[in-house]
């Protein structure tokens, strides 16, 4: 993480990768972490996303950010999804400001992935997401946000003893992000929801969810993968290609209004 920048007071380490020429057009995406899996991140670590956003770089011709959010690496702050929530749309801003961009995409994995989703429906900037093994809701955590708040205290992601101050609003920001319902308000922007048949985390049944609530998406499953398609070869060559598709988007109007000069 060689960048920083800062929301809501906590200052939130980064990686921006930046493709080696200038494109003709300068898309870029933010990629986002899923929740740990155990102390340190476990295999979901958010110290492999770097080296994603650099072969996106390379690949496809987007400048890419990864980032930490709040309480996690060496982000300051304590995890609530509502804050991480606040901490994508930071991203977004930050990338923004960063890089003279012809759009921005997001690319989430698991909580991430959901988080996407919802941020872009808020933000008309986000020309697309992919949702990647990405949660509809999350129920399952809101039927027992106690259990979640000792499991988050195990995974190092909240650090304050005294956190979160109250802790019935903590819990009602659970509830309260649902991509299923954030899907819709996308409109006719770019959906991906890719997620693996033999998910033992996110059930496929989510997926099916998600990609039924908006009008156009791209559902792709692999067949035999697990949560953790950061680390899927194919799920990776399906993120590439999508982003190149996007890119293509990009590249259509410019073609379209040369012909028409001639």
């Amino acid at each position: 993480m060689d960048r920083r920048f800062v929301v809501d007071s906590n200052e939130l380490t980064a990686h921006l990768a930046r493709p080696a020429r200038t494109p003709s057009v300068q898309p870029a995406v933010v990629i986002v972490h899923g929740f740990p899996t155990e102390a340190g991140g476990g295999i979901n670590s958010t110290m492999t996303m770097p080296a994603l956003a650099d072969l996106i770089a390379a690949e496809t011709g987007f400048t890419a950010l990864t980032y930490a959010s709040r309480g996690v690496a060496g982000s300051g702050g304590d995890f609530s999804l509502d804050g991480w929530r606040r901490d994508l749309a930071g991203a977004v801003d930050f990338l923004s400001s960063e890089a003279d961009c012809d759009g921005v995409w997001l690319i989430g994995f698991g909580t991430g992935g959901a988080l996407a989703v919802v941020v872009a429906g808020r933000d008309e900037r986000v020309q697309g997401v992919a949702a990647v093994a990405a949660p509809a809701d999350f129920e399952d955590w809101a039927r027992n946000p106690r259990k979640l708040l000792v499991w988050a205290r195990e995974v190092g992601v909240i650090r304050d003893p005294d956190f979160p101050p109250r802790f019935d609003r903590w819990a009602a920001e659970i509830r309260a992000v649902r991509a299923v319902a954030a899907a819709e308000s996308l409109g006719d922007r770019s959906l991906l929801v890719l997620h693996g048949s033999d998910d033992e985390t996110v059930p496929l049944f989510d997926a099916r969810v998600l990609a039924d609530a908006h009008a156009g998406a791209d559902l792709r499953i692999i067949a035999g993968a697990g949560h953790h398609l950061r680390h899927d070869p194919r799920a990776v060559a399906v993120l590439l290609g999508w982003l190149e598709r996007q890119r293509q988007s990009l590249l259509a109007p410019v073609g379209a209004n040369g012909s028409n000069q001639n």
